[in-house]
């Protein structure tokens, strides 16, 4: 094990940062600028691009509230604020620790879903991008891009932490014994019972991300189901 080249794939939303926050936030944000019965019209432009791009796109809900709104200019306010939204103090406590440790035992890298301006101006501005060494992949279904994964980052021994059990049911399905899957119980996709139940349990689950800094690799391995 010593001689293992490990990577540490870790998630971004309601595994490193406060996602859930950031939304509620958004959603203060578009009640004063926008008012209430418009506000519900961008998440009803939010949730069908969601279904039809396969991940959440803030800004491209934003467009098209947009195009059918052409005249509320207040959308524009809502426009400034996730622009300039402090991400890193959305960071669950001792996040970058965790990194931080890890990257004694191996290598670092985050591993997510998103679109292709919002997601990565998020890693940058909290700090994720460099905690990392600048290591970003950001896919649409990043449980479809495993081999591609591999090739950028070919490893003995992968670590995946995530909060959406779903994902880490795939990659193990698909890695089995080759990845270790830890689930910090953070965010309403983990809060949601009835979706846990759905999928095997993962290698390693914690309540928060901090108590990672309780497992060293040994311990990570030692908990590895085939």
């Amino acid at each position: 094990m010593a001689s293992e080249h490990v990577v540490f794939l870790f998630d971004v939303d309601n595994t490193l940062i406060d996602n859930d926050h950031i939304v509620a936030d958004m959603k203060s944000n578009l009640e004063l600028d926008i008012g209430d019965d418009q506000q519900t019209r961008y998440w009803e432009y939010f949730e069908q691009l969601r279904t039809e791009l396969g991940y959440a796109d803030y800004l491209g809900a934003l467009q098209r509230y947009r195009v059918n709104h052409p005249r509320d200019f207040g959308i524009i306010a809502v426009s400034y604020f996730l622009m300039n939204y402090h991400f890193a103090n959305r960071l669950f406590p001792c996040s970058l620790d965790v990194i931080e440790q890890y990257k004694q035992y191996g290598e670092t890298a985050i591993l997510s879903d998103g679109d292709m301006i919002f997601q990565p101006l998020k890693i940058e501005r909290s700090g994720l991008r460099e905690a990392v060494d600048e290591k970003v992949m950001i896919y649409i279904h990043k449980e479809q891009e495993l081999d591609d994964v591999k090739a950028r980052y070919p490893a003995d021994h992968y670590v995946l932490i995530d909060d959406k059990v779903r994902i880490l049911d795939a990659v193990k399905k698909t890695w089995g014994a080759k990845v270790t899957t830890v689930f910090p119980r953070q965010g309403h996709y983990a809060a949601d019972a009835n979706e846990v139940a759905k999928y095997m349990a993962p290698d390693v689950t914690v309540d928060r991300i901090d108590q990672l800094r309780d497992y060293d690799l040994a311990r990570l391995r030692a908990a590895t189901k085939r």
